[in-house]
C-alpha cells in the first residue's frame, strides 16, 4: 500500500488483511492487479457449487471481485465499458461467499445490506465503489482481460482483468465504515 495525495495504492490479490483493516470509509484508492468479474449469475453458479461441496472455478481466496458484466472491447483494446453494476443484486450470495471463500474484496456501486456489512466486517474485507457511469474511464484501466468461465452467460461470464489505477473510493471499512451512512450525515451535519 501506498499514498500518492491521499490516494491509496493497492495491489491484488490483497493477502495483507492489515492493509485491507488500515482503510476507512470514504478513502480514494487506485487498484492495479488481478480482478474478476462476476455478476448474479455467475455468484448463483459459485454458490450451488460451495453449497455442494466443490470449489468455484477460481480461487477466490484473496481475490477482488468486480460486479461487472463489461461489454465487448473496442479495437485495439481488451474491454468494451466496464462500468459497476448495482451490488444489491449480490446481496443474497455476498455472505457466504466472503465467509466461505476468503475472498477480500468487492467492487460495485449502491449502498449493501446489513448482512453484507456484518460479513464484511467478520471477514476483514472491503467493499469498493466505482463510479457508475463511468465504464468508458474503468475500461481505460484495464490492461489485459480473458474470460475464466461461465462464457455461456455472455456479458455475465466471469472474466480475469488486469487493472491498473482502477479508481475507487472505500464505501465499507472491514470496522463496518459505511460511506452511505457516514456521507449523508456528514453532509446534514454542515462538515
Amino acid at each position: 500500500m501506498g499514498t500518492d495525495e491521499n490516494i491509496i495504492t493497492i495491489s491484488a490479490p490483497i493477502t495483507d488483511r492489515a492493509l485491507l483493516s488500515a482503510l476507512r470509509a470514504g478513502d480514494r484508492v487506485l487498484l492495479s492487479g488481478i480482478v474478476y468479474t462476476a455478476r448474479d449469475a455467475a455468484h448463483k453458479r459459485f454458490m450451488s457449487l460451495i453449497e455442494a461441496g466443490a470449489p468455484p472455478p477460481l480461487p477466490l481466496e484473496n481475490q477482488v471481485l468486480y460486479y461487472c458484466g463489461p461489454t465487448p472491447p473496442t479495437p485495439n483494446s481488451p474491454a468494451g465499458s466496464a462500468g459497476p453494476t448495482t451490488s444489491a443484486r449480490m446481496d443474497r450470495y455476498a455472505p457466504d461467499l466472503l465467509r466461505k471463500t476468503g475472498l477480500a474484496a468487492m467492487i460495485g456501486k449502491g449502498a449493501r445490506s446489513a448482512a453484507v456489512i456484518d460479513a464484511i466486517k467478520e471477514c476483514g474485507a472491503v467493499y469498493f465503489a466505482a463510479i457508475g457511469g463511468a465504464g468508458a474511464l474503468i475500461s481505460s484501466r484495464i490492461k489485459s482481460s480473458e474470460i475464466v468461465c461461465y462464457e455461456d452467460l455472455g456479458p455475465e461470464a466471469v472474466y480475469r482483468f488486469e487493472a491498473e489505477r482502477m479508481p475507487l473510493i472505500v464505501a465499507v471499512d472491514a470496522h463496518g465504515g459505511d460511506l452511505y451512512e457516514l456521507g449523508p450525515k456528514e453532509y446534514l451535519s454542515g462538515r
